[in-house]
């Protein structure tokens, strides 16, 4: 009996996004950006880069940053490259600066901030507001006032 294998790359496209819709965003990402042209097409592909969360979480619902490898890696080479595609980050406080400052995000509309100190979150708010025009309530609501 001969034994014969399939790779990863022999696959049709449709089968790979199939099969790389199982993974976490940043999972297809990490592991796929910068292997050939085609993964790379695939993996940037709005499906996998419009929404990421950039940290993990345990199942006590804490939220933890990413290993220094793979943040350095996403700063340095996969954000850069699909800024304009991202639509919402999910972020950790610890790795915030690294990942806002890595590149700009032409197209964000919403940001997801975890384990953020009140303090901070108190200072982010009031350079939002002197910034954008937007106040948040006590309720936590975003109010927002024409500049």
């Amino acid at each position: 009996m001969e034994h014969s294998f399939i790779e990863l790359n022999d696959l049709p496209d449709e089968i790979l996004m199939i099969i790389l819709k199982k993974l976490h965003n940043v999972e297809a990402l990490y592991s796929l950006t910068g292997v050939n042209k085609r993964l790379n097409t695939i993996v940037h592909d709005s499906i996998f880069t419009s929404d990421l969360t950039l940290m993990t979480s345990s199942p006590d619902c804490l939220f933890h940053r990413l290993t220094n490898t793979i943040l350095d890696r996403f700063c340095r080479e996969i954000l850069p490259k699909i800024h304009c595609k991202i639509k919402w980050l999910n972020l950790e406080s610890s790795s915030m600066e690294c990942i806002l400052l890595s590149t700009n995000y032409p197209n964000l509309c919403g940001l997801g901030l975890y384990n953020l100190a009140s303090e901070m979150a108190r200072d982010l708010f009031t350079v939002l507001n002197l910034l954008l025009g937007i106040k948040i309530d006590a309720m936590g609501q975003k109010i927002i006032d024409p500049l």
